[in-house]
């Protein structure tokens, strides 16, 4: 369903060794074996929570010989947060306040689209910076139809009218909410749901 992400976000959350976990990674990066002493628990019990927290992009993992480092990944979670705030307010969220905003941020949009894309609508290349990243997909994303279940192969058919590399923007939609994946078919998150690059700098 289309609200996966958002209740996945929550049920990781709904633990508290793992609520402490994420507050002592706060602090830095911390193995599993230090965060099992500073807790208390055995190490499996630190990496049954951790996979929890992985699996909704909590956090980070890194592997040294044989020593994962765990780290918080701090865009997913303030960008989980907003979006669960933006879904259940989305129909009384004041209008007063967005406009100053639109023009600034259609002038951003626009010049990153211009630079990225080509005449003819051809990513020329998916950029390493966040914010235009994001724009330059839900540039793409808006072209999808609401509602419609894609099958694995025809989203990456329509990816190929803009990049060749669909692999990699299809697993990005995934990243950053713009769709979900259910046994292999994708469809598109609601838009309050979508990573927001207007919340960058």
């Amino acid at each position: 369903m289309q609200l996966d992400k958002v209740v996945q976000y929550h049920k990781a959350l709904a633990d508290p060794t793992r609520i402490r976990i994420l507050i002592l990674l706060a602090g830095g990066e911390l193995n599993g074996q230090v965060l099992a002493e500073k807790l208390s628990v055995t190490p499996a019990t630190i990496t049954h929570h951790a996979a929890k927290l992985r699996e909704a992009s909590l956090i980070n993992e890194r592997r040294d010989k044989n020593t994962i480092f765990f780290s918080l990944n701090p865009y997913f979670i303030r960008n989980s947060a907003l979006a669960t705030e933006a879904l259940i307010y989305r129909h009384n969220q004041p209008r007063e306040g967005m406009e100053a905003m639109d023009n600034p941020s259609a002038r951003v949009q626009d010049t990153v689209i211009r630079n990225f894309f080509t005449t003819d609508g051809k990513l020329k290349s998916l950029p390493a910076q966040l914010k235009k990243k994001l724009i330059v997909l839900e540039h793409i994303a808006v072209q999808l139809e609401k509602g419609k279940c894609y099958q694995e192969k025809e989203l990456n058919e329509f990816i190929k009218l803009y990049h060749d590399d669909f692999a990699t923007i299809r697993r990005e939609f995934i990243m950053h909410h713009f769709m979900f994946r259910e046994r292999d078919v994708y469809e598109l998150n609601p838009k309050e749901m979508w990573a927001r690059w207007e919340t960058l700098s």
